[in-house]
């Protein structure tokens, strides 16, 4: 008993699909949860509106610097600003925070004493601007911080008169540049379980834009603000996210659905299909559905394949049989007379000489079925490429029989697609039977319709009987058996151009017999 092959697992198509749609379906939570896309979002609108908020309290600061007297002005180092667009007056400031890719430092330092008080006309600014920072806080829930040019405190609920100067952004925007951090959010109570699955919770943007008086710096607006929590803000849009979840999940059914109809259920009928033919189930199950043009293709070539094997199937068993009937009347008939002979040891040598012809006769006989079924195997696995003129053809067959008159009316041009080899092989088994009934002239006759090469080979024998006209190309019939005929001519002539695309059947014809040959025309 040979053992069982073993099965190295693989997947489904179905169980494909469902993988691929799964993550499909899994790619935007991948970019919301590890790309941070949506909390990054969060984090650049955070920056934008303290980018928006300080560049207004930063203006009216400077309006306020600006109208001090000159001498009371205190103005720091140039300010760095951003390049204006075009010619028009232009000078934006574009958030830049990136919470998947920049660096979050550490809490905000804590606030330093100062070594120098604050300057009085600075201070009175801070004192006047105070109420205004306290509304926009209310509002807007950020925290906001004026610094004199030294970065000491003039204005904030907290840490006036204290200096914030060696905070790396505060320190920028001393120098004339706008920066932004992010820092490691400080909280005096835990943060919410569900709260904490949000990165974003954990922050606070802190941005520090320089007061510009007369492109000096005349000050710093150090504002700060924790982004909104991205679980916070998905709730407040539930609805759409819900319906968007809802139409991206109908979405990929309605594609795994239209797969499975299209692709899936197809290739599993094929697969059925082809299980029935290897059992040889004698009525194959319907396909019941062809899915793409490619698997329809499929499906057509598989029933055709099919159908050809069942067909070689009976042709095989059909031949068998006729096979094993013509051999076996010569050796019965050879075993006849040789156990005849041995049994009689007293016979005339007039009688033996009888007996020893039918043997010889019996054994070419059997050496005739024999050279005609390897003619046959040739025929039925030629080599298929390949023409040649009919002319060239014409040629050889006057010079194989002799005894035969070859005419092409106006066909002599033709190229007949098949090689020399192949041709001569179909036109000598029709010449040969042309030959054996009677007939002493050949007639070629070609012509071309559409894809189609068609060759008339008529001869001026004693033609076909009627009722033998429907039995000619059958396996092993013959009219002259007697003389050596095998039946088997025109059933090499059959498979020959059957491996070719082509055909062959009985023509019409006045006198003698036509055969009509059909091969399709070589393209290329």
């Amino acid at each position: 008993m040979s053992p069982t092959k073993r099965r190295h697992w693989r997947p489904s198509l179905g169980q494909v699909v469902f993988i691929v749609l799964a993550t499909v379906l899994a790619l935007p939570l991948v970019g919301l949860f590890f790309f941070r896309l949506y909390e990054n979002q969060l984090i650049r609108d955070t920056e934008g509106e303290l980018i928006a908020q300080s560049a207004a309290i930063a203006a009216i600061f400077a309006q306020n610097v600006e109208a001090l007297p000159s001498k009371a002005r205190v103005l720091g180092p140039t300010a760095a600003l951003p390049q204006a667009v075009e010619v028009e007056d232009y000078q934006p400031i574009v958030p830049s925070l990136d919470l998947a890719a920049g660096p979050i430092l550490p809490s905000r330092p804590e606030a330093r004493s100062a070594k120098v008080a604050p300057m009085g006309e600075y201070y009175a600014i801070g004192t006047a601007l105070q109420e205004i920072l306290r509304r926009t806080q209310s509002v807007t829930l950020a925290g906001f911080r004026l610094l004199d040019t030294r970065g000491v405190v003039i204005s904030g609920r907290e840490e006036i008169g204290q200096s914030l100067a060696h905070i790396e952004e505060v320190s920028a925007a001393l120098q004339g540049s706008f920066r932004s951090m992010l820092r490691v959010r400080a909280v005096d109570r835990p943060v919410p379980p569900l709260y904490s699955l949000s990165r974003g919770t954990g922050v606070r943007i802190f941005t520090a834009m320089p007061v510009v008086v007369d492109g000096r710096v005349a000050g710093v607006v150090y504002a700060s603000r924790t982004p909104d929590n991205i679980l916070k803000a998905m709730y407040a849009e539930r609805k759409k996210y819900i319906f968007a979840g809802l139409t991206v999940l109908l979405v990929t059914l309605a594609i795994g659905l239209l797969f499975a109809r299209l692709i899936s259920r197809p290739i599993s009928d094929l697969m059925r299909r082809a299980g029935e033919m290897g059992r040889r189930a004698p009525n194959l199950s319907p396909i019941r559905h062809y899915g793409t043009r490619e698997i329809a293709a499929l499906s057509d070539g598989l029933n055709d394949m099919a159908q050809r094997l069942n067909e070689r199937s009976d042709y095989i068993a059909t031949f068998a049989a006729h096979v094993s009937h013509e051999i076996k009347t010569p050796l019965t008939s050879i075993q006849g007379a040789s156990e005849l002979m041995r049994d009689t040891p007293d016979m005339k040598d007039e009688e033996r000489q009888r007996f020893l012809g039918n043997i010889i006769a019996d054994t070419a006989r059997l050496t005739a079925i024999v050279h005609r079924l390897r003619e046959l195997a040739r025929a039925d696995n030629p080599q298929t490429l390949g023409s040649t003129s009919l002319h060239a053809v014409a040629a050889a067959l006057r010079t194989a029989f002799p005894g035969l008159r070859i005419e092409m009316p106006g066909g002599s041009a033709a190229t007949l697609p098949l090689s020399q080899e192949n041709a001569m092989i179909v036109l000598s088994h029709l010449a040969d039977n042309a030959q054996r009934h009677g007939a002493d002239m050949l007639t070629l006759s070609a012509r071309e319709t559409g894809k189609s090469f068609c060759l008339t080979v008529a001869d001026n024998g004693g033609g076909i009987s009627e009722g033998n006209r429907e039995k000619v190309f059958e396996a092993f019939f013959t009219t002259r058996r007697e003389s050596g005929g095998t039946g088997m001519g025109l059933g090499i002539v059959q498979a020959m151009l059957y491996a070719h695309g082509g055909k062959i059947a009985l023509g019409e014809a006045q006198t003698g017999t036509a055969f009509e040959i059909v091969l399709p025309v070589q393209e290329g």
